[in-house]
């Protein structure tokens, strides 16, 4: 079990002001705000928890659990027009593995039968992840949800040893997307196929 996190925080642009003076600091404006040494025009922070939890397990008959929580929160705030855009993610993983130890399979190639023998790996993967941007108003309690989705999905690989240096897989991953407004429509997406790996290496 494991857990790591990479926050940043940047500002993208600032500029010095002209009216400041560091003999009187505590000087005010016409409105009645302090004059800042400094203009700043936009600031960003960036939380990231990649993963916040983590829990790998791999038990003696050769069975694999995997359970994984990620979250993640990026804030920019704009000086200019007093606006905050909150983008935040927290996503979900469970998975499970299971390894098939000296598979035997029996095949003719050019008219000869041959025997191969490897490990089969079987994983499975299930994610679901919640994405959400809030638009928030510094100077009126207005928040919009501007942006968002949650994505749901399903991966399957099963690799073969074919020899020492060629390996096949295959894979499914199915994954369906839906977004948090409602101009934006549902969407489901399939990928499978077959994947033959030759390492030229020793």
């Amino acid at each position: 079990m494991r857990t790591a996190t990479a926050p940043s925080y940047t500002i993208t642009n600032f500029q010095t002001n002209l009216e400041y003076d560091p003999v009187q600091p505590l000087t005010k404006d016409q409105l009645g705000n302090f004059i800042s040494p400094k203009f700043y025009s936009n600031i960003n922070l960036v939380e990231q928890f990649n993963p916040l939890i983590r829990l790998d397990v791999e038990f003696k008959n050769s069975i694999k659990i995997l359970a994984e929580l990620k979250k993640d929160r990026a804030l920019s705030l704009s000086l200019d027009n007093s606006l905050l855009t909150e983008s935040s993610g927290d996503e979900f993983i469970m998975g499970m593995g299971y390894r098939v130890k000296d598979l035997r399979i029996r095949t003719n190639v050019g008219g000869r039968r041959v025997t191969l023998s490897g490990d089969l790996n079987l994983k499975a993967d299930f994610s679901y992840r919640e994405n959400k941007t809030i638009l928030r108003n510094l100077e009126y309690d207005n928040n919009q949800v501007t942006a968002g989705q949650t994505l749901m999905s399903i991966k399957f690989t099963a690799d073969y040893a074919l020899s020492k240096n060629l390996t096949s897989l295959f894979f499914y991953d199915h994954s369906f997307s839906e977004f948090a407004i409602s101009t934006a429509f549902p969407q489901t997406s399939i990928r499978s196929g077959i994947t033959i790996r030759y390492n030229f290496g020793n």
